[in-house]
Parts: C-alpha cells; sequence; structure tokens
C-alpha cells in the first residue's frame, strides 16, 4: 500500500508558471452575459457589453443627458434661491444639493416624517400637484427669524400652528416664484399653494405609482441644518423638459430649424380618402321630412366653382367641377390657408 502511494506521488504530474498563469487567467475572465432576443431566444453577448439592470415598477424617464440638463438647472436654481432667502430673512442661508433622483409617489411619501410640514402647490399652465416638504425644525427656525428672533435652532419638532404656517408660506412663495423662473425660457409659469398637510400618509395628490422627480436640499440657517424636498410627478415637468430638449437642440444645430421632415418611402402606398363638397343652399325641416326618391333639389351654378375637396378629414383645396373625358372631375383652383382647413 505504502509503495503504491509512493507510485503515484512520484508519478503525479506538476505544473510550470505557465499552466498557473493559465488556470488563474481563466477564472478571472468575466463570464459571457446571456440576454434574450425579442423573440424570446438567449444571445451570448461580445465581451464588454455594458449590460444594466431595469426596474420596470420605476422606469427611468429622463435620459443621461436630459438628467444632466434638469441637474444644472437645479444647481442654478438652488443657487439664486439661497441668495432670495438670505435677503428674505436679513441672515446667511445656505443651501446645496444632496440627491437629484426618481422615485414613485408611494416610496416618495414614505420618506415623509411625522411630524412634517408638508405644503401642496400647483402651476396653473401645468397638470399635476407638487409637494415641499419642510422639516419642522428648520420651518420653526425661519419662523423665530422671521419674528425678529436670531435664527437658533428650536429644539424638539412639533406640528405648526396656523400663524406659523402663514408664515412659512411666504418663504414657500419665494420657492415656488424662483422655481418657476428657472423654467421660463420654456414657458411661463404660475405657482400657487393649494394646501398644507402634517402626515405624509394622508397624500393623496398623484396615483401611487406615478413616477416623481424629487429634488432633496440641505438648508442651513442660523445653527439649524435640516432638509427641504421638492417632489414633482413626471407628467407635470414632461412638457416643459421637451421644451428644454428642442430648444438645445436648436441651438446646437441651428440649420435644422424650418427644415423640411424628411419622407418616408412607407407612405407611398398609403390610401387617403378624398371626396368633393359644397355649401349649396338651405331647406327647413319640412322640407327635408317630404323628399322622397325622384324629388329634385335645385343649386344655383354657381356652386360648381366652390368645389372644395376633402383629404382625409381635412379641406385643402378649392376647385371647379366639369366633365374630362366623360368622366366627373375637379379641377383644382387653389389651395386653402391653414385657418380655413377645416377639420
Amino acid at each position: 500500500m505504502a509503495d503504491d502511494f509512493q507510485d503515484v506521488s512520484g508519478e503525479g504530474e506538476l505544473l510550470d508558471q505557465t499552466d498557473i498563469d493559465a488556470l488563474i487567467s481563466e477564472a478571472m475572465d468575466e463570464p459571457d452575459e446571456i440576454i434574450y432576443d425579442p423573440e424570446g431566444n438567449k444571445v451570448k453577448t461580445q465581451k464588454g457589453t455594458r449590460i444594466e439592470p431595469y426596474d420596470f415598477r420605476n422606469p427611468i424617464f429622463l435620459t443621461e443627458v436630459e438628467l444632466r440638463r434638469v441637474r444644472i438647472r437645479n444647481e442654478e436654481f438652488i443657487r439664486y434661491l439661497a441668495a432670495r432667502l438670505s435677503i428674505f430673512l436679513r441672515l446667511e442661508y445656505s443651501l446645496k444639493m444632496s440627491s437629484l433622483s426618481t422615485s414613485t409617489y408611494a416610496e416618495f411619501t414614505e420618506t415623509i416624517p411625522n411630524p412634517a410640514h408638508v405644503v401642496l402647490f400647483k402651476m396653473e399652465q401645468l397638470f399635476g400637484v407638487g409637494v415641499i416638504d419642510i422639516n419642522p425644525r428648520l420651518a420653526l427656525t425661519m419662523v423665530d427669524r422671521m419674528l425678529g428672533g436670531k435664527g437658533h435652532s428650536v429644539q424638539g419638532e412639533r406640528y405648526l400652528t396656523e400663524i406659523e404656517m402663514n408664515l412659512v408660506d411666504d418663504v414657500v412663495s419665494i420657492v415656488l416664484d424662483e422655481w418657476c423662473r428657472q423654467w421660463k425660457v420654456e414657458q411661463e409659469l404660475d405657482a400657487s399653494i393649494i394646501g398644507h398637510e402634517s402626515n405624509g400618509r394622508f397624500l393623496e395628490t398623484a396615483p401611487a405609482d406615478s413616477i416623481m422627480l424629487v429634488l432633496t436640499m440641505e438648508a442651513g440657517v442660523g445653527d439649524c441644518s435640516e432638509s427641504i424636498k421638492i417632489g414633482i410627478p413626471y407628467y407635470t415637468l414632461e412638457p416643459i423638459i421637451r421644451k428644454m430638449y428642442e430648444n438645445k437642440e436648436k441651438e446646437i444645430n441651428p440649420e435644422i430649424v424650418g427644415s423640411k421632415k424628411i419622407w418616408q418611402g412607407t407612405f407611398d402606398d398609403v390610401d387617403i380618402p378624398i371626396r368633393a363638397e359644397w355649401d349649396a343652399d338651405s331647406m327647413s325641416v319640412k322640407e327635408v321630412s317630404h323628399l322622397r326618391p325622384g324629388d329634385v333639389i335645385r343649386f344655383p351654378r354657381t356652386v360648381l366653382n366652390e368645389t372644395r375637396i376633402r383629404l382625409a378629414n381635412t379641406c385643402k383645396f378649392r376647385g371647379e367641377v366639369g366633365l374630362d373625358n366623360n368622366k366627373v372631375a375637379v379641377r383644382i383652383s387653389e389651395k386653402l390657408k391653414k385657418r380655413n382647413e377645416e377639420k
């Protein structure tokens, strides 16, 4: 038995350094990622392919470029807002961006503490309701300063009284005014406060699964440093973000402004219904009720020269009805202007 063991150990193959390096390299190589094509078939990706997880419950509604532009716009908003609040409170007011992220409405409301001071606002030109969450300690510290105090941090957290909420609304009005001012290139906005809440659990200003853009700021006034959150639904921001993107594209590529749209070859075989029609005359209800097959309705001859040609559901041309090779035809005389097109 001992001899057998010696034979095995003596005849065993030893790995040289090249073999060891090959094994280490093979172990360190990243395995090919497996993805699925639209038909559901497994497809091996090439090395270096970047694959990112996608959460369908929290979809990304902004591209990286759009999110970067929105971030820059919010950084400008924070800088100007800090200056305005410093002047308003006559005390240094520091603001910095903690985060700019997206979340569902349900997740956003769950992060609102209790007690809280929540302000609901709405832009008249946009659809939806926005939410501002101000930490009560920060709100009470600002109230103390507005009433002549030194702006020392208030100990403990509690709900705000009606008078305190009205005073904080003056600060919130400045926040909303500055936020709207940052978007005036895209659209003139007018924001107004529409309500208050003291607990995030009772908020139902948007569907639970709707996507929110949440700006979290760290605010410092006196010796108090707390957070302010602004949450706005995506469907509210979508129109102005789309305009921001269009304006940026025009700046980058001014030659595309006013350029003609490219005709797609697939349009060539689309069938469009065409009709000829007139505004001939009018009849009373009594006359219409007595109409029978074989009756003749007389129209003035001028209607032939006032024939409207309707393409699909839009009147595009005016023409004259006549005969061409024993077939009824319409000769186009003019193209109708857009304001005269009937849809």
